[in-house]
């Protein structure tokens, strides 16, 4: 959620920023104008509030006196009503200001260029060069029966696959490598659950706004997870964290759910897009001033461990109107499909400044008062679509694929 307060006085600039991702102005002055109204409504339900504690004590003392007290009770039983009366005003505009605020997204960082779209991002960089072939390069689902599309479907429907031999072999040893790769890097290795309540979803910024792209259990609060940056960020929700403690850096294997409501027609084949898969995932909380540092720290990580495993990708700046809901600032890893003939999203690294952290009300002992933590996610990787790079990058002209050196001992 951002800060409200800062949005009050600093309209113009926050305007321009959500303006960028794509957010309406006339929400943004009804957001305001709710907060401001709410403000005076609730300074005068304190004002009911101190009266009635006052008129109360006064009415103890005067009985103790054996003092006439009726007309201090008819003022009491007056001001009780309208006490109440204020409680149900600040309790509506207090749902109110919570409707808006939980849809708008994170403003962005100063250096996030503006644009529309994926086709305005930046490239700050490349990494290694895409290898050449002597013949035609397959895409993965042409290489291996060893990704079972039909089978998975007819047990799961569309957008579910069956790994199988060697392909299944090949995406156990990428999560025991990312996992020691990652902790070699200083991030605690933690196991989290998989089904998630609406509390937790609603700190990371899932719900309200994405709840038509989560799986429910009927009946019940819980979700399935889109990423285990859900889990692992609210490790710490509603807690006061010591100073010392931080950064707090994690990285956790799971299994991810999505029902990718907003894709369809896109990426119908292969494994690029899955209702489920795997990733391993990177999750910092730091300091406000730590976080630009940290959040290299973990593009670091990633794009190391892609060069490690020899796959060419390149690192891009995301634009306004690509960012996540709740970023501020976003670098995705691309890596090289020879398949596609193109690079596709295998990463994507993002700090929420206190977007997050003051949703889920993480916040650290800052000397002698509290404040919000800055809380960062990655990818690194997603296991999937690295298993994909490993078989399109190392496909041989005679229809097998070569394993990179670093995880043979895993194979």
């Amino acid at each position: 959620m951002i800060n409200l307060k800062l949005l009050e006085s600093n309209f113009d600039e926050f305007n321009k920023k959500l303006k960028a991702k794509k957010i309406d102005e006339i929400l943004l002055k009804n957001l305001v104008d709710t907060f401001v109204t709410l403000r005076k409504e609730r300074q005068e339900l304190e004002a009911l509030q101190a009266m009635q504690n006052t008129k109360s004590k006064e009415i103890g003392e005067l009985t103790r006196k054996g003092a006439d007290v009726s007309g201090i009770k008819d003022e009491l039983s007056k001001n009780k009503e309208a006490l109440a009366k204020q409680n149900e005003v600040v309790r509506e505009l207090d749902e109110k200001l919570s409707k808006i605020a939980d849809n708008v997204p994170n403003i962005i960082d100063d250096d996030v260029p503006f644009g529309d779209d994926e086709n305005d991002n930046v490239c700050i960089k490349t990494v290694l060069t895409p290898p050449s072939f002597d013949f035609t390069p397959k895409a993965h689902y042409e290489l291996t029966s060893e990704l079972d599309f039909e089978r998975g479907a007819k047990i799961s429907g569309s957008r579910f696959t069956i790994l199988r031999g060697d392909m299944a072999k090949l995406s156990r040893a990428l999560v025991n490598y990312m996992i020691d790769f990652n902790q070699s890097r200083g991030f605690e290795l933690v196991n989290v659950p998989f089904l998630v309540n609406s509390n937790t979803l609603y700190g990371t910024g899932q719900l309200p706004k994405f709840e038509n792209d989560l799986y429910k259990v009927a009946d019940e609060d819980l979700y399935l997870i889109p990423t285990s940056e859900v889990p692992v960020t609210n490790i710490y929700n509603d807690e006061i964290l010591d100073e010392s403690a931080l950064p707090i850096k994690f990285t956790c294997y799971s299994a991810c759910f999505r029902k990718e409501a907003g894709s369809a027609g896109r990426d119908t084949r292969g494994m690029i897009r899955q209702h489920q898969f795997e990733k391993v995932e990177l999750v910092s909380i730091t300091k406000p001033q730590d976080s630009d540092r940290v959040l290299q720290e973990m593009i670091d990580c990633a794009s190391d461990l892609l060069t490690s495993l020899g796959l060419a990708h390149r690192h891009m700046l995301l634009c306004s109107g690509d960012l996540g809901f709740g970023a501020a600032k976003t670098i995705d890893l691309e890596v090289w499909l020879p398949g596609q003939n193109k690079y596709r999203e295998i990463s994507s690294i993002s700090n929420t400044r206190d977007f997050q952290a003051r949703r889920a009300k993480i916040r650290y002992k800052d000397g002698k008062k509290n404040a919000l933590v800055h809380t960062l996610n990655g990818s690194s990787l997603a296991v999937g679509r690295t298993l994909i790079a490993i078989v399109e990058n190392y496909q041989q002209e005679d229809g097998s694929i070569a394993i990179p050196e670093v995880l043979k001992r895993y194979m």
